[in-house]
């Protein structure tokens, strides 16, 4: 599926460049640069591959979504690309910066409480909106979306040894794990969490999915109060493990990628870097997937300041 995916989003979505990571450290670790996407994070990639393979009239009615953001963006880019309406289902906590973003792609924006939001995942609708409804993760076009990241890693560092993925709802973390396991099943794959919000790393120490505390942050791409059931199950089975970091640890490593690599990344990229940087995901090529770099400007000159 991924193979067929990267045909079809190849008109919107770009391939990335991997770019050594310019730290004073023993890790040996290269960047995935998802944050130069057109919309600035790898959400396009899942959203172009959903719209491609909907039947065009299906299309016509609009598309809805449920996201803080990224897969907001990614949705509206591509269905102004389409000529379509797009619906956003954002919680109250969205940063404005993302959801501005979207407003400029002629997205329409709906903020409702987080529990609400969150309800809009399970049920895959949205009281009177008639539209097609796209998941942020739980789709299988969606993770193949996604996974035609991880041929690009293999192409372009057939030694790599190692992935670190930012975990939100797990579409990433999976949609690339399951190529790797197809075709490199010696890479480690890991999920990268926040301590503000970490469900994966409590869940799989619990075998089953279990509820935590979930603290807003600067890091609003990832960090959640629990894992859905389906994306629980995928992740026991593909990834080798979570790396939880905390707060400090993401800003440290959002201030090192900006000074050495001259890179803007949001605060879930920041953690996969800090996980990688920790030493937790071994020894040997990693790989640090950089999501996404939708992050307010002020709010990252105060965090690297």
């Amino acid at each position: 599926m991924a193979e067929a995916a990267r045909r079809q989003i190849s008109p919107l979505a770009l391939r990335t460049p991997l770019v050594r990571c310019r730290a004073d450290s023993d890790v040996d670790l290269h960047l995935k640069l998802e944050n130069l996407q057109p919309i600035g994070s790898f959400k396009i990639r899942g959203a172009a591959n959903v719209m491609a393979q909907t039947p065009r009239p299906q299309l016509q009615r609009g598309v809805l979504t449920a996201s803080a953001g990224n897969m907001a963006q990614g949705v509206a880019f591509c269905a102004q690309r389409l000529g379509i309406p797009a619906t956003i289902i954002a919680p109250e906590t969205a940063p404005a910066t993302k959801i501005r973003a979207v407003e400029r792609m002629g997205g329409r924006v709906i903020q409702v409480p987080f529990a609400e939001w969150w309800r809009t995942f399970e049920t895959r609708s949205y009281p009177g909106v008639d539209a097609t409804f796209i998941h942020a993760f739980d789709d299988p076009y969606v993770m193949a979306g996604n996974g035609t990241i991880a041929l690009e890693l293999l192409e372009d560092l057939p030694s790599l040894e190692a992935v670190v993925i930012p975990w939100g709802g797990g579409g990433l973390s999976c949609g690339i794990a399951a190529v790797l396991r197809a075709l490199a099943p010696h890479v480690r794959i890991y999920a990268a969490e926040v301590e503000s919000g970490a469900p994966l790393a409590a869940s799989l120490a619990a075998n089953a999915p279990h509820e935590v505390e979930y603290r807003p942050s600067f890091v609003d791409g990832i960090g959640s109060k629990l894992v859905f059931p389906q994306m629980f199950e995928r992740a026991r089975q593909l990834l080798d493990g979570s790396l939880v970091v905390t707060l400090d640890e993401a800003t440290r490593a959002l201030k090192l990628v900006a000074e050495r690599n001259r890179i803007i990344m949001e605060g879930a990229a920041a953690c996969a870097v800090a996980a990688a940087l920790s030493g937790r995901a071994g020894s040997g090529k990693i790989v640090a997937i950089v999501s996404g770099g939708n992050i307010d400007l002020e709010k990252f000159a105060h965090l690297i300041s």
